[in-house]
């Protein structure tokens, strides 16, 4: 006869060890890590993809503490990866040196590469320099950051007051305003 239930609560531990051959195993694979922690960490980078798609966006680049670019795009969307910003109907401001003379530049589509500070525009680029009353057309146009370069390796045309320049190639240093024409230059003053 059992004078105190209690008494019995001895018994408990031992069964947990007598049995523990038995449920150990299933409860270590289940306890067990699983998948690549250094993937999932935050701020890894590796495994991560931010995509999306947006209407009407607003990209500010700067250098040396300054505003240089204010570009909006009517939509933006990733593109091959993350650090790829595809868009379309862009309408941009360079401000450059001088917030007294701004650059506006629109194009039907555009890719900025974020990590190389690289923008491209195509289809249809018109650039208005209104301090000088210049004009520029173009279907293609590479903006380099870095090097303060404005790249058309296609066709373009400026339009200025009392002349027009013709030329297959034209390579223009922001830094300096100084143009580089090739292939074809056609002069109409």
């Amino acid at each position: 006869m059992m004078k105190n239930p209690r008494n019995l609560l001895w018994l408990i531990p031992v069964l947990l060890f007598v049995s523990g051959p038995l449920w150990k195993p299933a409860l270590v694979s289940f306890l067990t890590p699983r998948g690549d922690f250094e993937a999932s960490l935050p701020g890894s980078g590796e495994g991560e993809s931010q995509n999306f798609i947006m209407d009407s966006i607003t990209i500010t680049l700067n250098s040396e503490g300054r505003k240089e670019w204010i570009i909006k795009a009517a939509r933006a969307f990733t593109g091959r990866t993350d650090r790829e910003l595809g868009m379309i109907g862009v309408d941009a401001l360079y401000v450059g040196k001088d917030p007294k003379q701004p650059i506006r530049i629109s194009s039907n589509r555009g890719t900025y590469y974020l990590d190389e500070r690289h923008l491209i525009l195509i289809d249809s680029v018109v650039v208005r320099k209104p301090a000088t009353h210049e004009v520029l057309y173009t279907d293609l146009l590479h903006y380099y950051d870095q090097t303060k370069m404005v790249i058309s390796p296609v066709d373009v045309e400026i339009v200025g007051k009392g002349f027009t320049i013709r030329a297959g190639r034209m390579d223009y240093d922001l830094s300096t305003d100084g143009y580089d024409f090739s292939n074809g230059v056609i002069v109409d003053i």
